[in-house]
């Protein structure tokens, strides 16, 4: 007779351990965001840099805390501090391109940090955790395996955001009166060309997260949306929509 498949006796108390741990983490985590001098900043601002130019090696690094601390996700939040002080930054370089007053800007930063980053954040992250511990995880009856972590789902969007952060609000910002807010195909060529690579950018990040993990399989159907982002690139340069206006004008009209 063959032996049993694991049953609940054995599978419970690892699913009881993994949320007690990851309960545990989670409040460690939050409550270093209140002792700046226990956040490694300089190791953030490394991870930053090669999120831009090598963002393998930034995934290199998870599979290191993986085996030290025994979770994927980050559990020093200098990387969001960071990213806070980044999205302040550019956000009051926008308020002063748009010539929004001050409490128009209040609104603008409110709803970058909210709803750009966070909101949007929080709807992908759960959207790709679910995705792939539903259809892409590696499991058998009698090795249940490991599940993607949702704080490392958005774990990986923040670190996709940040390069997307970088085209779009300081480099957009410093081509828009210039280059890209005019009646010509250049301009929406440019324009339209930034938010191409912006978004390129960030599902490719996403997917090196994903495909870093070793229960994983498959995980190149994470990179089939590059397609729908090419194609909606051709159409609003044939349709003659400049997308960074737009988004302009979409701003201007929230903090109104």
């Amino acid at each position: 007779m063959l032996p049993e498949p694991a049953n609940s006796s054995y599978s419970s108390p690892s699913k009881k351990r993994s949320r007690c741990l990851s309960t545990s983490m989670q409040y460690k985590y939050l409550r270093r965001i209140l002792k700046y001098r226990h956040m490694d900043f300089e190791f953030a601002l490394w991870q930053m840099l090669y999120l831009c130019i090598s963002p393998r090696k930034v995934y290199r690094n998870f599979h290191y805390h993986k085996q030290t601390k025994d979770q994927w996700a980050r559990d020093d939040p200098a990387f969001l501090v960071l990213l806070s002080i980044w999205l302040c930054v550019s956000s009051i370089g926008f308020a002063i391109a748009l010539h929004i007053p001050f409490i128009g800007f209040l609104k603008f930063l409110l709803w970058v940090v909210f709803v750009d980053c966070i909101g949007v954040g929080l709807i992908i992250a759960s959207l790709l955790w679910f995705f792939c511990n539903r259809y892409l995880r590696i499991s058998t009856a009698y090795d249940p395996g490991q599940r993607v972590e949702w704080a490392y789902a958005f774990d990986v969007h923040l670190n996709a955001f940040f390069p997307l952060l970088l085209i779009l609000h300081v480099i957009q910002l410093f081509c828009m009166q210039i280059i890209i807010d005019h009646p010509l195909f250049i301009s929406r060529f440019i324009g339209n060309s930034l938010w191409l690579i912006a978004l390129i950018y960030y599902i490719y990040i996403s997917f090196l997260g994903y495909s870093a993990l070793p229960f994983l399989r498959k995980t190149v159907v994470l990179l089939y949306p590059v397609l729908l982002v090419v194609i909606g690139y051709v159409v609003s340069l044939a349709v003659g929509w400049n997308i960074g206006q737009a988004f302009m004008q979409f701003y201007r009209y929230r903090v109104v």
